[in-house]
């Protein structure tokens, strides 16, 4: 029932999650769903034993003597699929009887061992009633005589060392196995505070699992919050990718319209820049001849005064006459054709601003995402409705499941579990008072045995007196061997019973640390526990059948022990989607097919764009026969190359002022240096005016010159580019927008599939996490059965067997070691100490004397008697 209770408290998990495969792309933007929230466990299924872990350790060493074999999966597998018994002579069968001796070939350590300590338990207290029986008579040493030998004190302290080394084995064991004892009791108390940290985790579990349950449940606000904003900003989000789409096309067209708005406003500039230079240049160059002819005319005059005709001055005035032809202009301007008729076409295509019609497209263009958005208010309403429904869908569907009745009936189950616990554990405390008792009593036979070797052996060396006689011993002697013969005596009583204790434990722990410990350690256990029809024949999978009603289901102990182990979610341990088929109860791919088939309605209309209409195109086109090609470059360029005056002003004036200073000082020379600074005066006021003007022609011819070869081609290709992009608007713009619009729907379903597979992540990985289920197992197996009770039993038993067995040779030494303590009734008297073994060949009695024969009495003995 209370397995049943969990698998439907986590019904809820599952109705988020889909099993049907995702269909779309993963959308381009991550949503943070947040953390489930969780709490930590307070069991931490570990057990550090402490120092008595090396004994632990010393104990598992021993056994792995005994028995070295693996665990026998195979042979366990078939003795519990093998039927013994059923039919009369099933034993005779040979399969039965290779798994018996493969059984005992298995446990042939443990067999020898016990075999071993049963011929202990038969033979030793047998042993001891002979060895009674035997002292009675007089033999075994029972005769109170003590032959003297030369080799006594040898003899002695060597049985005094053998047995005391015995009895610090002894003692050693004793206290392995009261260590043993002592930490299994105080592990038991201590495991009360174990079970209730494991219950309080169980409670955890139940307490949180709504609660986190809850939180995926509510997390769905967080996708329906982005796909709400996602559709408010449709005309961002979809227009936009629209308009990237188109912009590749679109774009490149109106800036190329746009530079040709440009092109004819440059044009019309230079132009304007010719006609102005043009005039200006043929003004000055009219100006600038009449200047020149008039230096030219004075010069003449001046040259032909008298001074020139005298011989110092006739050659210098010569040669500046000659040069007098060269002050005139170079360039003539004044043929060079008009650009008037040019510049009134240009002026009146400019009349119509082409820039401002293209504008107009940019502007249509960019208010596409306003488009959209307006054309699809009317469907985002209908989708915002439907995101609604499912949220009220989801909440409504998590209010019909009883999850407060599973929560009460596992709490109630659970509660009861622990006060049964509560209740029974003052009698495992009690159970476990009566064990430790015991052990105590069988650990303080072997400490009674202990106390009288050891008092025995202190007595006996130090009231041993070695000038004293056999019969002279003191009391204190006396009274050592006795406490050895008494050691002896309960060696006997008490070692059988040590031994069935010893047996019983060695057999039982050491099976349970291979067969169980060892193989849980390493999940080998599982493995048999998973074997198909083992634990029900009818059965392929047992776990399965039991928690999902299907034993077909791949569902096995060790798969649901390693997932709890690393604490992932029940739902995915346990395969609950086999037990809950969620998605006939709610299934997110039907609302994303509601919400896909709603976007796939949008239908948005851009033939409203125009990017440049016919009086644009129309502006184009005149622009391309304005005239500006048939100007005569050739005669502008030849002009234009040439210089101002046929020689530098600048420099022939320097070249005359220097003329003059060869002449003679006198008026020649004056006036001849008053003519070149004339000549400066026209270069700088007219010749640098004209070369600027000059200038500017030159850049604007070219420019016309650059610009007029490309532009009916510049023309004819703006043009086909916006009826290009317009086309493409006008019959492409529904195939892109479905596009797009398959792009957008896919990100909005993609929040819905984000959700989902955060929804199986967290299930399987932090809603209901079942740590605490393997914490459970952990505590029950690991801890309390294998660490607590059994390594405390093994290592009792070691000690303690241990212990029994060195009290063979304890015995030994003590029978032997206690002649040489008591007081002896007779001993051997020699006549002379040279001839001690004549005299003893001539006794006829071994050497010695009876009292009664010869009359030697005892005093001592006799005094004693006296008393008693």
């Amino acid at each position: 029932m209370a397995v049943e209770l969990c698998l439907l408290l986590l019904l809820l998990c599952g109705s988020t999650v889909s099993e049907v495969q995702p269909l779309h792309k993963p959308p381009p933007g991550t949503l943070d769903f947040g953390f489930v929230p969780a709490k930590t466990y307070d069991t931490n299924a570990y057990h550090e034993p402490g120092p008595i872990g090396i004994l632990f350790r010393l104990v598992h060493s021993f056994l792995y003597l005994v028995q070295p074999n693996s665990f026998p999966q195979d042979l366990i597998k078939k003795l519990t699929q093998q039927k013994f018994g059923n039919v009369q002579g099933d034993y005779q069968k040979p399969e039965n009887v290779v798994l018996t001796l493969q059984a005992i070939y298995y446990e042939i350590g443990f067999i020898v061992s016990a075999a071993l300590g049963l011929l202990f338990v038969l033979l030793l207290p047998l042993v001891g009633l002979c060895f009674c029986m035997c002292r009675c008579c007089d033999n075994c040493g029972g005769e109170m005589h003590q032959r003297q030998k030369k080799n006594a004190d040898c003899r002695r302290g060597c049985f005094a060392t053998f047995l005391f080394v015995a009895s610090l084995i002894i003692s050693i064991g004793v206290l392995c196995a009261y260590a043993a004892n002592q930490h299994l009791t105080s592990q038991v108390r201590g495991a009360k505070n174990l079970v209730h940290s494991n219950f309080k985790d169980l409670r955890i579990f139940l307490n949180d699992t709504p609660g986190q349950i809850d939180y995926l449940v509510s997390q769905y606000n967080t996708t329906k919050n982005k796909a709400l904003s996602d559709l408010n900003n449709v005309g961002p989000l979809l227009g936009s990718r629209v308009q990237e789409r188109f912009a590749k096309e679109v774009r490149p067209a109106l800036d190329a319209a746009l530079t040709m708005a440009g092109a004819i406003r440059e044009t019309k500039e230079a132009l304007e820049n010719v006609s102005v230079s043009v005039e200006v240049l043929q003004e000055g160059t009219e100006r600038l001849h009449s200047n020149l002819t008039d230096v030219k005319i004075h010069l003449s005059n001046t040259l032909s005064d008298s001074a020139c005709s005298a011989a110092q001055a006739a050659s210098t005035c010569n040669i500046i006459r000659n040069s007098l032809n060269q002050l005139n202009i170079n360039a003539n301007f004044s043929g060079l054709p008009g650009v008037s008729e040019q510049l009134a076409k240009v002026n009146d295509i400019l009349k119509i601003d082409l820039s401002s019609l293209v504008q107009k497209g940019y502007a249509a263009f960019n208010d596409t995402p306003d488009l959209v958005l307006n054309q699809t208010r009317n469907i985002l309403s209908d989708i915002k409705n439907l995101l609604d429904l499912i949220g009220s869908n989801i909440t409504s569907f998590t209010q019909m499941l009883p999850v407060q009745k599973v929560l009460s009936d596992l709490t109630i189950y659970l509660t009861q579990s622990e006060a049964y616990v509560q209740d029974h554990f003052p009698l495992v405390e009690q159970y476990d008072f009566y064990r430790w008792l015991g052990c105590l009593i069988l650990c303080c036979m072997v400490i009674l045995i202990l106390v009288f070797y050891y008092l025995g052996l202190l007595c006996g060396t130090c009231g041993y007196d070695k000038h004293a006689s056999p019969t002279t011993r003191g009391c204190i002697s006396n009274t050592g061997g006795n406490f050895l013969m008494a050691g002896v005596g309960f060696s006997f009583l008490f070692s059988w019973v040590l031994m069935i204790t010893v047996v019983i434990t060695f057999v039982t722990g050491g099976n349970v640390e291979k067969l169980v410990c060892e193989p849980f350690e390493d999940r080998t256990l599982f493995k048999v526990l998973d074997t198909p029809y083992l634990l029900n024949r009818h059965w392929r999978n047992y776990l399965s059948a039991i928690v999902l009603k299907n034993p077909d289901i791949n569902l096995t102990f060790e798969k649901v022990y390693s997932d709890c182990k690393e604490n992932k979610g029940i739902y995915t341990t346990l395969h609950l989607e086999n037990l809950f088929n969620i998605n006939e109860f709610l299934n997110i791919s039907m609302y994303t097919e509601d919400v896909s088939l709603k976007i796939e309605h949008i239908n948005v209309n851009l033939s409203n764009i125009v990017l440049l209409d016919e009086i644009g195109k129309r502006n184009l086109l005149d622009f391309s026969s304005s005239g500006i090609d048939g100007i005569n470059f050739a005669a502008y360029l030849t002009e234009i190359n040439k210089s101002i005056t046929k020689v530098d002003l600048l420099s022939f004036a320097n070249d005359l002022e220097a003329r003059a200073d060869q002449l003679p000082k006198g008026a020649l020379e004056n006036a001849l240096k008053g003519h070149a600074n004339s000549i400066r005066m026209i270069h700088n006021q007219q010749v640098v005016p004209l070369e600027q003007a000059m200038s500017t022609l030159n850049q604007s011819i070219r420019l016309l010159q650059r610009t007029s070869s490309e532009f009916m081609v510049k023309v004819r290709n703006v043009i086909s580019a916006v009826d290009a992009a317009q086309f493409l608007i006008s019959n492409d713009a529904s195939l892109v927008i479905i596009q797009e619009t398959k792009k957008y729907m896919d990100m909005i379903i993609g929040y819905f599939e984000q959700y989902v597979e955060w929804v199986k992540e967290s299930i399987t990985m932090e809603v209901a996490a079942c740590k605490p289920i393997a914490n459970v197992i952990d505590t029950a197996v690991d801890i309390f059965l294998c660490s607590y009770v059994i390594d405390s039993v093994n290592t009792f038993w070691f000690g303690l067997g241990g212990s029994s067995i060195f009290l063979i040779p304890a015995i030994i030494c003590a029978v032997k070691l206690s002649k040489y303590y008591r007081r002896m009734d007779t001993e051997d008297v020699y006549d002379d100490v040279e001839t001690i073994p004549m005299k003893n060949m001539e006794n006829g009695n071994n050497g010695y004397h009876k009292e009664h024969l010869y009359g030697i009495h005892n005093p001592v003995m006799t005094s004693s008697v006296e008393q008693w």
